[in-house]
Parts: C-alpha cells; structure tokens; sequence
C-alpha cells in the first residue's frame, strides 16, 4: 500500500538535509550575479548541485520507502557480493562480448541461466563490483537496481552490463537456486510525451523483453506493486508548495554574503 504521507516526510527530510549540508561554490560570476542577485544565483548553484545528485539524495530515499511496503527486504547501497566463480567470469565476459561486437542479442533470462549453470563451478575470483542502489527481496527472489540519470551515457553501458552480469553471478553464486533480476531504473522519461528512446541503451540491456530497463511510471509502479506514478508526482508537488516559503527564506540568507 502507497503511503503518501510517509513518502511526503522522506522528501522533506531528504531536502531539508541537502540546504542544511549545502555550501555554495566560490566561483567569481559578477555579471551574472548582477544580473540576476546573489539569491538566485545561489538557487541555480544549488539546482546544479541537487541534479548531480539527485539519485542519491532523493530517489534512491524515496525508492526505499515505496518498496519497503511491497519487498520483505529493502536496503540502499547494498554490497551485493564479493567473489564469483572463474566459470562465471568465463559466461559474463563471453556474453559481453557477444553483444559488443553484434553477434548476440541481449535477453535476460537467458543470461541469468547461463550464468546460474556455471555460478558455483570451477575456481573463485574476488570482485569489487559496484553496490546495489537498491536491494529488494521477497523469499526466494531477489531484484537488484542500479540507477540511472535520465539520459545515461550510452557509451558506458557495456560496463554497466557486465556490473549487472557479476551481481548475478554473486548471488547465485551464494546461492544458485535464487529468483534473481537486474534492473536499470531510469526515473522519469526525459522525452514525455514522446516514449522513451530506448534505441540508444539497445543492444546492451533486454529492453525487448521489459527486463533489464525500467523508465518513469514503470519503474515506481513496479516498487509500489500498483500504479501509483501519479500520486508520487503529487507528492513532490505538495512538498514544493509545503515548503516554498521556508526555501524562499534560506535563500534570501545569501544576499548579505
């Protein structure tokens, strides 16, 4: 079930922590803060500040708290393992170059497979892999997400496929008998109305199948397990209009610096 209200405080909290840390950089920009005033400048650093990182210091929050009502286990930034086995590292560097040099195509389950037949066999190799940004389990199944920006580099993707590719082997590799997906959750589409160009991530991630790439309302709802993309949206907008005046006042904070 959707609480609205709860996710309303993680947004609040997760802004409030952003002013309360936030110190804007000391760049020398005299025509423009002439132009338009120190205050505003100070808002569009911030801004620039808060979309570099928007991932981590809200979505990621805010993710965790919509999928902590559906998922038995919900955690943030989660070490996911750290050695595979040498079979697997076999599966995942063939199956990246595969669909590098074009004579593959990518399908999750497949891979997932391919993987799980060799996930305890041969040596072990250590592996520092990056964390999960969300970590999301029900018995037996377990969902791995890696958040993107809404308009991820597509030239690093071969490397975001085989991080996705050792996650699954890592955990079938403590476990070959689990249920588990990776997913690439992109948070809003960039393009709307318009869909999703998602010829740009094709031949790295199983975006035929609706596997590894999840955009905007696919994404939310599938945390929430219901449609509630619209009602997320409401709630940064009563946040926005809750708190418009207590960010007008910091702000204006900056005009005496």
């Amino acid at each position: 079930m959707f609480a609205a209200a709860a996710v309303q405080r993680v947004i609040m909290d997760a802004l409030r922590r952003k002013m309360e840390g936030y110190n804007p950089e000391s760049s020398h920009m005299p025509f423009h803060t002439r132009l338009l005033g120190k205050d505003r400048m100070a808002l569009f650093s911030f801004i620039h500040s808060l979309n570099t990182n928007f991932g981590t210091a809200i979505f990621e929050q805010v993710a965790l708290e919509i999928a902590s009502g559906r998922f038995e286990e919900a955690e943030r930034q989660r070490v996911v393992g750290l050695e595979i086995s040498t079979k697997a590292q076999e599966a995942i560097t063939g199956i990246v170059n595969r669909l590098a040099d074009g004579s593959g195509e990518p399908n999750d389950l497949a891979e997932v497979e391919e993987i799980r037949r060799c996930a305890q066999s041969g040596g072990v190799v250590a592996k520092k892999m990056r964390n999960a940004d969300l970590f999301l389990a029900n018995e037996g199944e377990v969902v791995l997400v890696e958040l993107k920006t809404a308009k991820p580099n597509v030239d690093g993707f071969e490397k975001v496929k085989q991080n996705l590719l050792e996650w699954v082997a890592a955990t079938l590799h403590k476990n070959p008998q689990t249920d588990v997906r990776v997913v690439v959750a992109i948070p809003y589409n960039p393009y709307e109305p318009q869909p999703y160009k998602r010829w740009t991530l094709k031949g790295m991630l199983d975006i035929e199948n609706q596997r590894q790439l999840m955009v905007g309302n696919e994404f939310w709802d599938f945390l929430a397990g219901e449609a509630i993309y619209d009602e997320l949206l409401a709630c940064f907008e009563r946040v926005g209009v809750a708190m418009r005046e207590e960010i007008d006042d910091y702000f204006k904070r900056f005009l005496s610096k």
